[in-house]
């Protein structure tokens, strides 16, 4: 599962950060040793599968292993194979000595496991290495006060991506800003024989998006808040209800279409239903640019792509300007890694170092790094990771992906439920009732 919205602006050209596309693979850097005093064990880092991404870190790999005559290793998975492999993996002789997760509580429940190794001492002695990232970010890898993992991506807010050619041939000039413009622009756009919206049903996570933002605009994030204290009755707050509700409006209004369920966003499914021209928007993070430029590059080259923020809702309490998504995507280090510091030196020279920020920012990425605001606007990219990281900047809130936010457990109970609500197997209000009974 993966899985955060926006302002407004247009492509001829983009990418940005994680998706995920076929099976597991990898690629190898060179020497044979560990680092100085290190060892001289093999290290492995574990990452998902992205193409214009595993060329920079690759290239960051490369690099620690000719500084450091080392011998560290990528293998790469995709989405939701790598969660699985991950937590089988982690507490065994086969666990990787670095390892890609989403912070929160994706990272604490290997924290409280004891299977992550403390970063708080090594970023105390490299203040330039933690100074670099934006605070909000890293206070993602902190648990209990604590540094686990180091932000190694880009800033991943969930918004909109739209087929402007579609758009065009539909009437619709601008991108709706309030929900009741949004509801016209479905109608519109059904009218042409055009899907309103591509959606990846067959996985919870691509429907979580629309309850995460319907909550944020209709309560604010103190809703969503109020759930990861678990606060009796936060489940069953009349504004969780009314969104789900919202839910079903659109599926009843057949924003979707009819074969949702059966779409699949790791083989590009809802990317292909989007560049066709088949539908018109989809609702996804700023991954989403990178994947279309690996998957569809004649599409970006064409400047066919526009991106907006998700809309307001008319008598909400939230603040259009709040977005959701992943603040980033982390590294950490396993404390059953056989060269430790070796690991962890990987993380303090490489993560934040310029070629790395720099190759980042050239595949769409907006890393979490402070003080960029004169540089994401250069190169092929320039106009959304400018788009991208003011937005980050800007949002008066930033709320994790609730799949990330919450504890595995409750999280699947939830990506469950939410796909039942989709599919017309469950109500807004069993849905509420459910996941009150499932917090308990």
């Amino acid at each position: 599962m993966a899985i955060a919205s926006r302002r407004r602006s247009t492509i001829g050209a983009a990418v940005l950060a994680l998706l995920l596309t076929t099976a597991a693979c990898g690629t190898s850097g060179p020497g044979e040793t560990g680092s100085e005093g290190s060892s001289g064990a093999d290290l492995h880092l574990w990452t998902l599968q992205n193409e214009g991404i595993n060329e920079v870190q690759q290239a960051a790999i490369d690099r620690f292993n000719e500084e450091h005559d080392a011998s560290l290793e990528m293998t790469t998975y995709v989405n939701d194979p790598y969660k699985s492999k991950l937590q089988t993996s982690i507490g065994s002789p086969n666990a990787p000595d670095i390892f890609y997760n989403w912070g929160g509580g994706n990272l604490e429940q290997y924290v409280d496991a004891d299977q992550v190794a403390p970063l708080t001492e090594a970023l105390d002695e490299n203040p330039d290495v933690r100074d670099a990232f934006l605070p909000s970010v890293l206070d993602v890898g902190t648990v209990d006060g604590e540094v686990y993992g180091v932000p190694m991506q880009g800033v991943q807010p969930v918004s909109f991506f739209y087929n402007k050619d579609v758009f065009a041939e539909a009437g619709i000039e601008e991108f709706p800003a309030t929900w009741t413009e949004f509801m016209d622009a479905v109608d519109k756009l059904k009218a042409i024989d055009v899907q309103p919206i591509a959606l990846a049903g067959s996985q919870g996570w691509t429907e979580l998006m629309y309850l995460e933002y319907f909550l944020d605009r209709l309560g604010g994030p103190e809703k969503f808040q109020a759930i990861v204290a678990g606060e009796p009755g936060a489940w069953q707050d009349e504004a969780v209800v009314e969104s789900m509700r919202m839910v079903r409006e659109l599926v009843d209004a057949g924003a979707f279409g009819t074969n949702y369920a059966s779409v699949n966003y790791d083989n590009q499914g809802s990317q292909a239903l989007l560049t066709s021209g088949r539908a018109a928007m989809e609702l996804m993070g700023s991954w989403e640019v990178t994947g279309l430029n690996d998957n569809f590059p004649e599409f970006i080259e064409a400047g066919t792509l526009g991106w907006a923020d998700f809309p307001a809702i008319e008598g909400g309490a939230g603040n259009p300007d709040s977005i959701v998504g992943n603040p980033s995507n982390f590294y950490s280090v396993s404390s059953q890694s056989d060269d430790v510091e070796a690991a962890v030196e990987f993380l303090m020279t490489q993560m934040t170092s310029d070629e790395y920020v720099q190759g980042m920012m050239e595949v769409g990425q907006v890393p979490a790094i402070a003080g960029l605001e004169d540089q994401v606007g250069e190169g092929t990219f320039g106009d959304f990771n400018t788009y991208a990281y003011e937005m980050v900047r800007d949002a008066p809130s930033f709320t994790q992906s609730w799949d990330q936010a919450l504890p595995p457990d409750l999280s699947q109970t939830m990506l469950t439920n939410i796909q039942q609500v989709f599919n017309g197997q469950m109500t807004p209000e069993e849905f509420a009732d459910a996941m009150e009974q499932a917090a308990q």
